[in-house]
């Protein structure tokens, strides 16, 4: 199980490095042509469905690699169970933000499925789909870190 995560996990990182790559080569050829006089009018609505992917894979990449920012300036100066008190506390907040988006980003994708892209006979629901679907994949990535965090001795946590 844990190699078809790790592979998925890579899969991921290389599907969100293609996202990027794809959404700056199109804003800039979009921009290249419309300097020259003939936009391609699609290249905006694809990498806006890009975008909205891109974010939320970049989420979950974020939450996996433990690269949350974050604002430590006061937290490391108190002992290491205070500290990972606070953090299993940020990480439960996290947990409970994504449930929200996962419950509200499933009727938002429901209700967009008739709404198609302006150019382009797509429809809205594959760009909506990201917010509950990435956000299903950065549960599974919290709940695995927090699962770690709790096994973690607390003198770990602090500077001791």
């Amino acid at each position: 199980m844990k190699n078809i995560y790790n592979k998925f996990c890579k899969a991921e990182e290389v599907l969100a490095g293609f996202l990027l790559a794809a959404i700056t080569v199109l804003v800039f050829t979009s921009a290249m042509a419309r300097t020259a006089g003939t936009p391609i009018n699609w290249a905006m609505d694809v990498s806006m469905l890009f975008f909205a992917w891109e974010v939320f894979l970049g989420g979950d990449i974020a939450i996996r690699s433990r690269k949350l920012v974050n604002v430590d300036m006061f937290v490391v100066k108190f002992p290491g169970k205070i500290q990972k008190f606070i953090g299993l506390m940020f990480a439960f907040i996290i947990l409970i933000f994504l449930l929200v988006l996962v419950r509200f980003g499933i009727p938002l994708c429901l209700e967009t499925t008739k709404r198609l892209f302006q150019t382009l006979p797509v429809s809205y629901a594959w760009c909506t789909l990201a917010v509950p679907l990435c956000s299903l994949f950065m549960i599974i990535s919290q709940v695995i870190q927090i699962i770690e965090d709790i096994r973690k001795p607390a003198k770990q946590w602090g500077r001791n």
